[in-house]
């Protein structure tokens, strides 16, 4: 049985429905590849996916240890390669809240998880994967 189902729409565009949820995300061709880049590219997703699973698997640990996540806010940039065209390096950018005080080792493991996330390790070896982590405050 299929998870997902993606129906082209013409103009470059698809839409992709979640099969159990009903979800649906539309995605255009970028800009520099004969799209009008008003939706997230499928290139867009693979880096997008990364940011989000290192969000999930922090919040499943952080869940676990009982400690509040919220408002974590993940910057993502995708740098694009040509011959062949293709993902070269994805940099992410994780800012944790003003207000979340962790010690090192917390943030330490939190790290630890968000560098090991199902999607950091699916993507090819040969795609740059640079993280950074930015905490507020530590006591």
């Amino acid at each position: 049985m299929a998870h997902f189902e993606v129906v082209y729409q013409g103009d470059l565009r698809c839409q992709a429905k979640h099969i159990r949820s009903g979800t649906l995300i539309e995605t255009d061709a970028p800009v520099d590849n004969h799209g009008k880049g008003e939706r997230f590219s499928p290139t867009d997703l693979v880096a997008t996916a990364l940011g989000v699973c290192m969000m999930t698997v922090m919040g499943i640990a952080a869940r676990e240890k009982q400690i509040v996540l919220d408002n974590t806010r993940i910057e993502i940039e995708k740098i694009m390669g040509t011959a062949p065209r293709r993902i070269v390096k994805i940099t992410v950018h994780i800012y944790f809240p003003e207000e979340l005080v962790l010690s090192d080792a917390d943030r330490s493991y939190f790290e630890h998880v968000a560098l090991n996330c199902p999607v950091a390790k699916s993507i090819h070896p040969d795609i740059q994967q640079d993280i950074h982590f930015h905490w507020s405050k530590a006591f």
